[in-house]
């Protein structure tokens, strides 16, 4: 099984220190990583240091991979792709970009229409990406990252352009595929009730360091949202045994 940890990780641009001192228990395949914490706080520095395309000091110590460091995918904020390009075009050359040499062969054709029906946007299959919204070209992209078949998957920020009812999809699919593939899936969120709902563990970084990893249900509490988000807040059990995040203020 696929098992990832970071230790005293840190990454630069220049002389500037963006993020120092992360270090994690060790997660492991099937699991559903949330990253969160504030605006600027580095979660998108550390998924590229991560995925090996900034140096740094630290280790990123992977192990049980059968891909090495090709088996973890980055999934950026913005569409990763010409908008030129029909949607169906830019989900098989993603795949593409792992072989060598341009034949296509039919089990990447099956794979790319599985991912486009498993997101629900096999209707967009023959449009170019610059005539879809925001929220198209987000599914697009996770449609992208997903077709390498990834063992680690690092998504920065997948719903924020998805309305209330593709959020949930997506997020569902990717629990999902964490379990059945034993992927371990880090996803950057903002919206610490989905954080609650749909990851196993949480991992918060704010001014460049981490300040909490574990559990989510241990790590997403009164203390850590008035140190971090600067807000008041309580957090009930509702039913099926999840909780919710309630704010009363701000500090």
């Amino acid at each position: 099984m696929v098992s990832i940890q970071l230790d005293d990780v840190g990454a630069c641009y220049g002389p500037r220190t963006i993020i120092s001192g992360v270090s994690t228990a060790r997660f492991v395949g099937g699991q559903v990583v949330a990253v969160v914490g504030p605006n600027a706080a580095g979660k998108s520095t550390l998924f590229k240091r991560i995925a090996g395309l900034i140096d740094g000091p630290g280790e990123v110590s992977l192990q049980g991979s059968a891909k090495g460091v090709q088996g973890i995918s980055y999934m950026p904020q913005g569409l990763n792709a010409s908008t030129r390009l029909t949607v169906y075009e830019s989900v098989l050359l993603a795949r593409k970009q792992l072989a060598p040499g341009w034949t296509v062969h039919d089990d990447e054709l099956k794979l790319v229409d599985e991912m486009l029906d498993a997101l629900g946007i096999r209707d967009l299959a023959f449009r170019n990406l610059g005539e879809l919204s925001g929220g198209q070209q987000q599914l697009v992209s996770i449609a992208q990252t997903l077709v390498r078949e990834p063992e680690v998957l690092l998504m920065d920020e997948p719903t924020s352009a998805l309305d209330m009812h593709r959020q949930v999809q997506v997020l569902n699919f990717m629990r999902a595929l964490a379990r059945q593939r034993q992927v371990i899936v880090f996803i950057a969120l903002h919206d610490l009730n989905q954080a609650l709902r749909f990851a196993d563990q949480v991992l918060v970084i704010a001014d460049g360091t981490a300040q909490g990893s574990g559990p989510s249900h241990e790590v997403i509490n009164e203390a850590m949202l008035r140190a971090v988000y600067k807000v008041e807040a309580r957090i009930e059990r509702c039913s099926r045994g999840q909780h919710h995040i309630l704010i009363d203020d701000i500090v």
